[in-house]
């Protein structure tokens, strides 16, 4: 694999794993357009701890409450931790539940068109839109319940079609629950610990397995870029929303999914 394949791709997945526009679609466009081959799951796993380590580490205070809240609920204690760590479980087991259907019958690999990432991107873009503009600025974090961490969990199960975001179905179902954007955005970004976490298992588990262990410079290298650009964006986002709402990214999604369906269909 090239410097310049194993940089596009670490950035694209750095710049889009936190922001709602879908770094899965991005990712299905790389080959299309280039007609560069499968980057390999080393490469995966590479750039998802990358980007899994930002957000840790950003969110570091509410990640370890949460880690801690984790030992909390194990001994029958409540408190803050306990309940963020209730509501990251309650908000992740339906994505692994069908995510887990979804690898057992090979289904994402008949949704990774260009033609599917077009529609979706589109669609959810204007969902966004909607949810933004419609939903109440009532919550905030510490007004989470477990019923809400659920509707915006299994919301959460849209993004295993390429193209939704992951990041940006869960913030949307946020603000149609009334939570602000902010915060919204926080537990997006507190979901995505587990989920990334559960599928880089999966993909590492795949590369035990097959007996090639060999990371080697190219992996070490995707997973740094991967790192600086998504602890970046992160960053951006996080205080963008502070002062905008998501107009920003919703006629990106609008102006990149229409320019796609006219690339599919002329």
């Amino acid at each position: 694999m090239s410097l310049i394949h194993l940089s596009v791709l670490a950035l694209i997945q750095g710049l889009t794993e936190f922001l709602p526009v879908s770094s899965s679609g991005h990712l299905v466009l790389v080959p299309a357009l280039t007609g560069w081959p499968d980057q390999g799951l080393a490469i995966d796993v590479a750039v998802h701890v990358g980007s899994l380590l930002a957000v840790v580490i950003y969110f570091w205070r509410e990640a370890w409450m949460a880690f801690l809240g984790l030992f909390q609920l194990l001994l029958g204690r409540s408190g803050p931790g306990a309940q963020l760590a209730l509501y990251l479980i309650v908000g992740t087991l339906p994505v692994l539940i069908v995510g887990a259907i979804f690898v057992r019958y090979d289904i994402n690999a008949a949704l990774r068109s260009a033609e599917v990432v077009g529609w979706t991107t589109l669609g959810f873009g204007i969902l966004l839109f909607v949810a933004d503009r419609a939903g109440m600025t009532i919550r905030r974090l510490e007004h989470m319940k477990v019923d809400l961490a659920l509707a915006i969990g299994l919301a959460q199960v849209l993004a295993l079609v390429p193209g939704t975001s992951r990041s940006g179905i869960t913030m949307t179902m946020a603000r149609f629950l009334g939570f602000e954007r902010i915060d919204g955005a926080r537990f997006s970004m507190l979901m995505s610990i587990p989920v990334i976490l559960a599928a880089g298992l999966v993909d590492g588990s795949k590369i035990y397995l097959s007996g090639d262990f060999v990371l080697g410079f190219g992996a070490l290298l995707a997973a740094g870029l991967s790192f600086l650009v998504a602890i970046a964006a992160i960053a951006a986002m996080m205080a963008w929303l502070r002062r905008a709402g998501f107009g920003i990214f919703v006629l990106y999604r609008i102006a990149l999914g229409g320019g796609i369906l006219y690339w599919v269909y002329a």
